[in-house]
């Protein structure tokens, strides 16, 4: 063949077709329509359920080792966990198991030294055991539901308690349930005792606080409070038996251009976490009638036939 007769032309490279522009215009409106199609058809859901079926067991396989380290450091975070609750609980029963030793004799000098000074025995309280539902609905307010009702004596009023303190108080009661208001409710007051010193206060839910804790309000720049302070029912208002355990002083604010002191309080019950507690009876029943209120001044000045002369 003639050299003159070859083609010297170099050969493409790629092979000649539409131009880049074309098809991205028609793979654009392409993907537009699947889009809307699957929005609106529903049509690639059957190939979706197709695939993730073929790929469940590669997924199976894939994920046993991550479950398996996961699991494993659940189990010894979990093991570490339980080993320090049961130190603490041999302590907490310890401790407990000592002041039973002296319960017995404490209350054997209680009654003599009542006997003695002619007071009145102190008031039998019964409980009833109860187990937390749920939450309550409102997300306002800080309540919890609990499966005692008036089916089993619940009144409302009653205190309820947990194993490290007062828990709430119990405002309303369904034949079968009850709700508890949380002694961390903003709408709450409980009378305290300051174990330390004897003082006597108001304990209130803090709004303000979202870890849920009590403020001592009304009470003057120099009272005698100190973080660390136990507080305790005092027992005056008649629906709490004295003594039981409230909350535990954590924060003292005292200003000088403020006539009262800014006190903050842990709650030392499981407001957060109680799952069994105990609904205490009233004591309303057992305390003696309030006195009659003197009659009203009548015209002139005089009182009225009830009262003192």
């Amino acid at each position: 063949m003639p050299l003159g007769t070859l083609d010297r032309t170099p050969p493409p490279f790629f092979k000649q077709g539409p131009s880049a522009l074309s098809k991205l215009m028609v793979f654009s409106a392409l993907a537009l329509f699947l889009m809307v199609a699957d929005t609106r058809l529903r049509i690639s859901q059957p190939l979706r359920a197709g695939v993730s079926t073929v790929l469940y067991p590669v997924q199976w396989l894939v994920l046993r080792p991550v479950l398996a380290v996961r699991m494993a450091g659940d189990y010894f975070e979990s093991l570490h966990s339980a080993q320090a609750s049961e130190q603490a609980a041999r302590r907490k029963l310890a401790e407990q198991g000592l002041r039973a030793n002296q319960v017995e004799q404490l209350l054997q000098e209680n009654a003599r030294l009542r006997q003695l000074l002619g007071l009145r025995e102190r008031l039998a309280v019964t409980a009833t055991a109860a187990e937390v539902l749920y939450d309550a609905a409102d997300p306002y307010t800080r309540k919890v539901i609990i499966d005692r009702g008036l089916a089993q004596g619940i009144t409302p009023g009653a205190p309820v308690v947990d194993e490290s303190g007062v828990l709430g108080q119990v405002t309303r009661v369904q034949p079968l349930v009850a709700e508890v208001t949380l002694v961390t409710d903003r709408d709450h007051a409980i009378p305290v005792l300051n174990t330390r010193t004897g003082a006597r206060s108001v304990a209130y839910g803090d709004p303000k606080s979202p870890l849920g804790t009590l403020e001592l309000r009304f009470m003057a720049g120099n009272a005698d409070v100190q973080p660390g302070d136990l507080l305790t029912t005092s027992g005056v208002d008649g629906v709490y038996p004295a003594g039981l355990p409230v909350a535990r002083v954590t924060h003292v604010e005292r200003k000088a251009d403020a006539g009262f002191a800014r006190i903050s309080c842990e709650p030392l019950a499981r407001v957060d976490g109680a799952r069994h507690v105990m609904v205490l009876g009233s004591l309303a029943r057992q305390l003696p009638p309030r006195p009659a209120p003197e009659d009203a001044p009548g015209p002139g000045g005089r009182k009225g036939p009830g009262a003192r002369k």
